[in-house]
């Protein structure tokens, strides 16, 4: 997905401003630094710097894009690497096991309905019941 460009609003509104104030006079100086050929000249720097920006999106957008195919290829070759190790040395080896293989006498195969946690991690509660003199006694199960 592009990254959206930036117009600026300011920069339509001071471009309209401009060319109106053209009309009073081509270099009109109002003092105190406030003059159309100073204007004009802060408006190209801000419409150069809008431009470099929008280009610098696009060259990104280009080089993400670049990057996302070039991993897509690193996942498949590294997967054709296992398998050719897989291939060379066999599926049970030590050397399958170092290209970062699981080999296949040691693969651990999930039992129907075997939940993830071990049954000796399952949580114990404790019950306690009040007799009829007052006294607690607690049952663990």
């Amino acid at each position: 997905m592009a990254r959206r460009k930036r117009t600026s609003l300011v920069l339509e509104k001071a471009v309209r401003r401009a060319s109106g104030i053209t009309s009073i006079a081509p270099n009109l100086d109002l003092g105190n630094g406030l003059s159309l050929p100073t204007f004009s000249t802060l408006i190209e720097t801000m419409r150069t710097k809008e431009n470099a920006y929008n280009s610098a999106l696009s060259s990104l957008d280009k080089l993400y894009r670049e990057m996302l195919e070039t991993e897509d290829e690193l996942g498949d070759m590294t997967e054709h690497m296992l398998m050719a190790v897989a291939t060379r040395y066999g599926k049970s080896s030590v050397e399958y096991g170092m290209a970062g293989g699981v080999p296949k006498n040691q693969r651990r195969k999930g039992l129907r309905g075997e939940s993830s946690t071990p049954s000796s991690e399952q949580p114990s509660f404790v019950a306690s019941a009040e007799s009829k003199n007052g006294n607690k006694s607690a049952a663990i199960s």
